[in-house]
């Protein structure tokens, strides 16, 4: 049946369901997404999406929904950037850490200034959110270049090279040399 009903008629099921949709508690709604995607032929992600949408504008069209209302402002890119610069442009996993020390340092030297929600925004920022903040002033920084994927891969597929994660592991007294082999040739004048 799902595959034989038209798109019209998946628009007015819809509409139907919609209002009853919003108001419905947890259960009744899977209840209703299970039976509206064996009538539509919907997947359950696309019904849930349809179900979602703001308002209908006229006959059929539907009115897209309201963007998401971002957290981090300019204030809080500022901060981070100035935070960025202060750690010597480290990884938003390394910065992440870095915060509570260097936030204050630079509060009390007047770097900084943020009010409390700011310095409570700051604190709490995790690291991917901190790399998609500084995205833009990290291609600016570089010059407007940004770094090509795989560009050293067949060096680094050649030479194990160490992360952040476990740098701890080796026992004291650990060394790690990588030699490379060197071709010596005689000048001309030999």
């Amino acid at each position: 049946m799902a595959g034989k009903i038209s798109m019209s008629a998946r628009r007015e099921v819809l509409s139907a369901v919609m209002e009853h949709y919003r108001s419905a508690k947890r259960t009744e709604k899977g209840r209703m997404l299970d039976a509206l995607c064996a009538t539509t032929g919907w997947h359950r992600k696309h019904a849930v999406r349809a179900l979602r949408q703001r308002a209908t504008v006229g006959s059929g069209e539907v009115e897209a929904s309201e963007e998401r209302k971002r957290r981090y402002g300019a204030t809080i890119k500022d901060a981070m950037t100035a935070l960025w610069e202060a750690s010597d442009r480290v990884c938003g996993k390394r910065l992440k850490v870095m915060i509570p020390t260097l936030l204050p340092a630079l509060e009390q030297h007047g770097r900084l200034q943020l009010g409390q929600a700011g310095h409570d925004r700051v604190l709490a920022i995790s690291a991917a959110t901190i790399d998609r903040l500084l995205v833009d002033v990290k291609i600016a920084a570089s010059g407007g270049r940004r770094r090509r994927a795989g560009f050293y891969s067949a060096i680094r597929r050649e030479v194990p090279i160490r992360t952040f994660n476990d740098w701890n592991s080796p026992a004291p007294g650990f060394c790690e040399v990588e030699l490379a082999p060197v071709v010596w040739t005689a000048p001309r004048w030999i």
